[in-house]
């Protein structure tokens, strides 16, 4: 039994010093003998991807008809009507990205600046409604009067997101050539938004007038509905602006693999959320895959 302690110590103590000479990636193949990369200082790198988004169009003439229709009774109820539908784009891309890293034993903290081109990563809707719009709020008809708009809102929509900067935080947990990490922070995207709509109505005045026949000494009531054309009007605006800076946030997770000296590749998803933009609402999920040298 002793010769067998004293044979398995020798052998320990000889593979010791054999993975100890070994280069760092033929040593981190060895069960418990892995080394963490140093993962600590600036990097730098360049990626492409694949980007999916949903852009939901649905009041996006929202505000133009609450200018067109300020000050009339057709405002509210107007801009209740969801014109649109939400669209999917799909779209390849490619970017770069820039951080600094710093590391505390195993855990990797960090900040990065990424950017991405898309490429022709958009949609566009056109539609029109009609709709009956009766007595309403602040309408004030004589008594026993109705007054009905024959409503139509038509109208058209196009956006695109050329590309999107994200400012990151970032959290890994370095192991041996891995870093596994997640993050979050600020999205800027950079779009070209265009809309158009409008509305046309025509005034329409309901009421009964009953008149009264006396026949045979008896009097008969006579009820007759009349409806009164009361004019019509439309409104009508465009509105186009190009590169337009909208902000967001961002979030995601990924991983980096140390291939050789400073040199890593990674893989990666992305969501990003940006606030509305002329009434449109834009969310993005992104993969990606990159190379970058760390300094």
């Amino acid at each position: 039994m002793r010769r067998f302690l004293l044979a398995a110590v020798m052998f320990g103590a000889v593979s010791g010093a054999e993975a100890a000479d070994m280069p760092d990636f033929l040593r981190g193949s060895l069960p418990g003998g892995s080394a963490t990369r140093n993962w600590d200082g600036w990097y730098a790198g360049g990626q492409i991807g694949y980007t999916s988004a949903d852009i939901d169009f649905g009041h996006g003439t929202k505000t133009l008809t609450n200018f067109m229709l300020r000050n009339t009774v057709l405002q509210d109820p107007v801009s209740q009507w969801s014109l649109f539908s939400k669209n999917h784009a799909q779209s390849t891309g490619f970017g770069a990205f820039v951080g600094r890293n710093f590391q505390w034993d195993d855990l990797v903290f960090g900040v990065e600046a990424n950017y991405n081109y898309m490429n022709n990563l958009g949609s566009s809707v056109q539609n029109s409604m009609s709709l009956l719009i009766v007595n309403p709020s602040g309408e004030n008809p004589p008594t026993g009067h109705t007054h009905t708009y024959a409503t139509t809102l038509s109208g058209k929509a196009a956006l695109q997101v050329k590309d999107a900067v994200t400012f990151r935080g970032r959290f890994g947990w370095a192991t041996g050539n891995f870093l596994p990490y997640v993050f979050g922070g600020l999205a800027v995207g950079r779009m070209d938004v265009s809309r158009s709509a409008t509305v046309f109505y025509n005034k329409f005045d309901d009421f009964d007038v009953t008149t009264t026949t006396i026949i045979g000494g008896v009097a008969v009531n006579n009820t007759v509905h009349n409806t009164v054309f009361l004019g019509s009007n439309t409104y009508s605006q465009t509105e186009r602006r190009n590169n337009n800076f909208t902000a967001g946030w961002t979030g995601g997770l990924g991983m980096e693999y140390m291939l050789w000296s400073n040199v890593f590749m990674r893989g990666e998803w992305e969501y990003i959320k940006f606030l509305k933009v002329k009434d449109m609402v834009v969310n993005m999920n992104s993969a990606r895959l990159g190379i970058g040298y760390k300094f």
